[in-house]
């Protein structure tokens, strides 16, 4: 075969390995699959499936020996990757294949600025310097949708919000123009309007470079929009491959026929408009001051929660979507007095705005928080069963070791974890899996209020419906109330009974969810619901593009 219609990627027979003292692990059993130059193939199947493990094994970047690849071959451009040294293989990572991973917060030094990052890129293989490579950043930061690029040069990771994160990880593997990107879920983290940009972005440089794309993502919407050719991953074999429209109008197999038909059904908790109150806040602020000069002077402040009123009763789910930066994850860290901020919060009948940390201990069995990052949020030191347990150990100390396992165990099982598994620690898991630990550590608790930031965006559709689903019974069971975080509209409307719509620190919109759905007011709230209904309808392949 010629240079010209050989595939740029040729995966043959690939198998991967884990091995441990207990014995090894099959996550990938011989899949092959081909990505042709300018062809976007999509991996989706559930969180677990082999997807990311399949696509580490491009450039090398398990956790060798203790992974090994007892078959296949990996060839790109003709060379065979899986034999090339690791002087040979650097060579190529980042340069000619890039990868976007999909969490940024583990992947961006947290002691580097944006700016030093992607530089870093452009100098090691570009040799690009200077007010050229500052160009250049600019450049990339304004094409992955970062407002005012500018100011964002000397920021921390720790400073960005988590889509802004995922686009600046976005840019550092666009930096060089690479022949093969590997996406790896990397629209996770942002809202509906920002994955739009993306997308077309990605489709953009496709086209105009002829850039050939490995898109693993469990959003089959996504699917539709960009890829020519999908492949159906399960158990760590590809059960089902083909054009997309091909494999999603006429699906051959279960496993896919279950994919395509997993939904989330709306069907929120009822308004209860007798029933208590159980958090409010009324103006509440949230201010980060800007500083300069030598004196660190205070020149401004950026108004991240701005004059927000808000009343969340009991059994109730308060929606709260908006852009990325639109302040929905500060707001909700406030109401947990997680950081400080201005304005009256009063939980359970007890205004806690001001009380120290030792005051609050009370109230923080009955306020739990799931966060958005898993990896960044579970210990890498502790087992998921004493991560788990950590929460009983604080709050319930009364309990038996034997009450305290059993309650563990029930936790795990609830969230669809396997409690053998609990002896394990958290880079053990896939990102998917590591967000229902996440959820097990707040639920085993029973608390009346949970804060649950994006708890659904790492996990695939099948376990979406099925966490929806639970997220709902463990509501009903147990009188919950929750605070929903998400950019995902779907989900939204099949847990928020109440919605609210914010936009640079404000809400622009509020009231019952089925209301604001059917009939949005304001430009800014219709557009959101626009870029998601163009996600869910797009069709696949170049007619999208």
């Amino acid at each position: 075969m010629d240079a010209i219609n050989q595939p740029l990627l040729s995966v043959d027979d690939l198998s991967v390995a884990f091995h441990q003292p207990s014995g090894a692990t099959t996550a990938v059993d011989h899949i092959s699959y081909q990505i042709k130059r300018g062809e976007c193939v999509a991996l989706v199947g559930e969180s677990g499936s082999g997807k990311s493990v399949s696509a580490l094994s491009i450039l090398k970047l398990l956790p060798y020996p203790s992974a090994s690849h007892p078959s296949g071959q990996i060839r790109f451009k003709g060379r065979e990757l899986l034999g090339m040294s690791e002087r040979e293989i650097r060579g190529i990572r980042g340069n000619e294949i890039s990868i976007v991973f999909q969490e940024p917060m583990t992947s961006l030094n947290p002691l580097h600025t944006i700016e030093s990052q992607i530089g870093e890129i452009l100098q090691l293989h570009g040799g690009v310097r200077g007010s050229k490579a500052r160009a250049r950043i600019l450049e990339l930061l304004t094409q992955v949708g970062i407002p005012e690029p500018e100011t964002r040069l000397a920021s921390y990771p720790h400073q960005l919000s988590g889509g802004q994160r995922q686009r600046v990880m976005i840019a550092m593997a666009l930096a060089n123009e690479p022949d093969l990107l590997i996406a790896d879920e990397p629209t996770t983290a942002l809202d509906v309007t920002v994955q739009a940009q993306i997308l077309a972005l990605l489709a953009e440089i496709r086209a105009r470079l002829g850039m050939s794309m490995l898109f693993i993502t469990h959003d089959l919407g996504i699917v539709r929009r960009i890829a020519d050719t999908v492949c159906v991953m399960h158990t760590g074999k590809i059960v089902e491959q083909g054009p997309v429209e091909q494999v999603f109008t006429d699906p051959q197999h279960p496993y896919t026929k279950a994919l395509l038909a997993a939904e989330p059904k709306p069907d929120p908790a009822p308004p209860r408009p007798e029933a208590p109150v159980v958090i409010s806040t009324d103006d509440l602020k949230v201010w980060f001051p800007i500083k300069r000069g030598l004196l660190r002077k205070t020149v401004g402040h950026i108004k991240a929660v701005d004059g927000v009123t808000l009343a969340i009763r009991k059994g109730e789910t308060l929606g709260v979507v908006g852009e990325s930066g639109s302040g929905k994850t500060t707001l909700g860290l406030a109401m947990l007095r997680l950081i400080s901020s201005d304005g009256p919060i009063v939980f359970l009948g007890n205004d806690v705005q001001g009380l120290k940390f030792k005051q609050m201990r009370p109230f923080r069995r009955d306020m739990q928080i799931v966060f958005q990052d898993p990896f960044g949020a579970l210990s890498p030191r502790m087992s998921v069963g004493d991560i788990v347990a950590e929460g009983l150990s604080v709050h319930q100390p009364e309990l038996g070791d034997t009450e305290r396992e059993a309650r563990v165990v029930k936790a795990l099982q609830d969230v669809g974890l396997d409690p053998a598994t609990r002896f394990r620690y958290p880079h053990e898991f896939s990102g998917g899996q590591r967000q229902r630990i996440s959820i097990a550590r707040a639920v085993v608790l029973e608390p009346n209020f949970v804060v649950l930031d994006e708890p659904t965006s790492a996990l695939d559709m099948l376990f979406q419906a099925q966490m929806v689903d639970l997220l709902r019974e463990l509501q009903r069971k147990r009188d919950l109330t929750y605070m929903f975080i998400s950019h995902d509209l779907r989900v939204v409307a099949s847990l928020a009974s109440h919605l609210i719509v914010m936009k640079q620190g404000k809400v622009v919109e509020e009231g019952p969810a089925a209301d604001l759905f059917k009939d949005p007011k304001t430009d800014y709230t219709r557009a959101l619901f626009a870029a998601a209904f163009r996600l869910e309808t797009a069709p696949g392949g170049a007619a999208a593009q």
